[in-house]
Order: structure tokens, then sequence, then C-alpha cells
């Protein structure tokens, strides 16, 4: 996500992880710590258990600071979580 939209350590403000229910083996903070963001205030949630969701999804909210448009940012989607959103552009 980051080097999708060109985004600096210091761009980031927060990030919120959230998770399926059946995804309880670590935080996802925890590895963000490991890359480097020891020093961003993180949080982590649990998804809503709905029936037929998709299982094994972490979600993830960037919060940070920028100048340019909405629509010059890129989300992310990997995997079969591309099908989540099919009306964002690439």
């Amino acid at each position: 996500m980051m080097d999708r939209n060109e985004l600096a350590h210091d761009d980031v403000v927060s990030v919120i992880f959230t998770t399926t229910p059946d995804l309880t083996s670590t935080f996802p903070a925890t590895a963000a710590r490991g890359i480097g963001f020891g020093d961003v205030p993180l949080l982590c949630a649990s998804e809503i258990d709905v029936p037929g969701s998709m299982p094994k999804c972490i979600r993830i909210l960037v919060h940070l600071y920028t100048t340019r448009s909405r629509d010059d940012l890129r989300h992310v989607y990997l995997r079969n979580a591309q099908g989540l959103r099919d009306d964002l552009p690439e």
C-alpha cells in the first residue's frame, strides 16, 4: 500500500486493522510494528461475523497526510479480496 501510493513513513497518522473472526493467531498491528510502524498509533478490531462473508480477511484503513486528491490514491485488494470492490479503478 505504501509503495503503490508512494507514501513515506511520516505521511502516516494512524492505522486501523480489522480481521474476520476466524483470524486469531496474532494482531495485525504486531506485524506492522515489526516492519517499522512502532511509532504510529495502531488499532485492531474484529469484523462483524456475517454469515457467508469472506473468510480470513484483513482490512486496513490508513489515515495520512497528503496534498494529493482522493482520485490519485490507489486502494490495494489482494487475491480474492479484489471481488469486494469492483467499482474501484485498478
